[in-house]
């Protein structure tokens, strides 16, 4: 066991991608301290995509490209925008809602980012907003993706614990609305202060609010074909996400129009390659996983727990503190791979919800991709703005936390998450 931690932070700390670090860990790991033959490894990384729900993946990879193609993610936005346009600091705002609106079809906080960062930024410099604060808010509000139904982190914490997806995509309804309304309480504060640039000339017009709410009223109608037919048993969590990508195509092709069928093949070669990454990190970690499983590390660290208190509050403090320092340096998938199996028996030990666990993971891994040096929608927005990672993540302080008190806030009110799931009749 030594020796596969030893080589797996050795690399990290090289800065070799996750993926090969899971793998060659495993596979120095299995050469040196046991004799198990190295076909395992492949054995292993079949296994661990060997899951018909995992196909819900590239499905809601290549919804997400559609959207953004399709037309859709300008929509949201020109609804978002004459929803709270109005307000002091609108663009930040804005940008909050859309992002929200997005995290609803999408399912990926990195896309999200890139979309909104694309369409906001160069407003946001043309109106001499504070452009890295800019970059930061935008970084928080695209990581509720994870955490927003429908959202593929959910889809593998739950295939992971063997968990209800349909629940668990409730679950985050209250807890990433909660997050959005106190990401846009800190840019309401930020706009309050910032000067003459943050105040709004343009007033409300039910007009344009009904007239932008019926343009983007076929794109929210994923959501709602999503999370209806999935806790209406019409189909299952895969064949939603593969009704919803054809729904993007319908929608982008047919009713707005903006995306041609000459740009299909290229979007098809995009979404096959962000969605083999992702199976690739899957697999790999599977057989870490399951070393550290043969390693008997879960029993070990449960007697750990265990013996440092009985109190299930203290082990849920233990566990976000763990995986807020995870995010800074694991990619989410591998994250999840890796240590929900080994501290989920645990939690159900202490007598936690498992979905109200699961979507405690799930807030963690959405805190995970702002946090430097590794949080994805960071970089991403950082790279939209121009702007270094660094200047960024020092404007980062008040959405941050503004996050980390809705993840505290979900934590010790589990009624937050598991309200909707038990209306649904989904959890006891």
């Amino acid at each position: 066991m030594t020796i596969i931690l030893g080589c797996f932070l050795l690399l990290l700390l090289l800065g070799v991608p996750v993926v090969f670090v899971l793998g060659a860990s495993a596979v120095i790991a299995l050469v040196t301290t046991t004799e198990v033959p190295l076909a395992i490894v492949s054995q292993r990384v079949f296994a661990g995509l060997n899951s018909f729900t995992l196909m819900a993946i590239p499905f809601f990879v290549f919804a997400g490209i559609i959207m953004d193609a399709g037309g859709i993610s300008k929509r949201i936005v020109n609804f978002a925008s004459a929803l709270v346009g109005w307000i002091t600091g609108s663009l930040l705002l804005v940008s909050c809602v859309a992002a929200a609106g997005l995290a609803a079809i999408s399912g990926s906080g990195s896309a999200d980012t890139a979309a909104i960062s694309s369409i906001m930024q160069p407003q946001l410099k043309r109106r001499r907003y504070d452009v890295d604060f800019g970059a930061a808010v935008i970084a928080c509000a695209g990581s509720l993706a994870q955490v927003i139904p429908p959202s593929l982190t959910m889809v593998i914490v739950a295939v992971v614990a063997n968990l209800s997806i349909g629940a668990l995509f409730l679950s985050g309804i209250v807890p990433g609305v909660l997050c959005m309304v106190a990401i846009m309480t800190t840019a309401y504060i930020h706009a309050k202060r910032g000067g003459a640039q943050y105040r709004e000339s343009e007033p409300f017009t039910m007009e344009r609010l009904l007239r932008t709410a019926y343009q983007a009223l076929p794109a929210f109608g994923m959501p709602a074909l999503i999370l209806g037919g999935i806790l209406g048993g019409v189909f299952t969590p895969t064949e939603a996400a593969a009704v919803s990508a054809f729904y993007g195509l319908v929608v982008g092709m047919f009713i707005y129009r903006d995306l041609k069928a000459a740009q299909l093949p290229q979007l098809i070669l995009r979404a096959a390659s962000l969605s083999a990454s992702v199976m690739l990190i899957i697999g790999t970690a599977s057989v870490f996983a399951w070393l550290i499983a043969n390693a008997n590390v879960p029993a070990l660290l449960g007697d750990w727990v265990r013996n440092f208190s009985s109190n299930p509050l203290v082990f849920l403090i233990v566990v976000n503190l763990l995986f807020l320092v995870i995010g800074m340096f694991l990619e989410t998938i591998a994250a999840i791979l890796i240590v929900v199996p080994v501290l989920f028996p645990i939690a159900i030990e202490y007598g936690i919800e498992p979905i109200h666990f699961a979507l405690v993971i799930v807030l963690n891994c959405a805190i995970g991709t702002v946090t430097p040096p590794y949080g994805i929608s960071l970089f991403v927005a950082s790279s939209v703005a121009g702007r270094p990672v660094l200047q960024v993540a020092k404007k980062l302080t008040t959405p941050f936390l503004a996050m980390i008190v809705i993840l505290l806030l979900t934590t010790f009110v589990p009624d937050l998450s598991l309200a909707l799931p038990r209306m649904a009749g989904l959890i006891q």
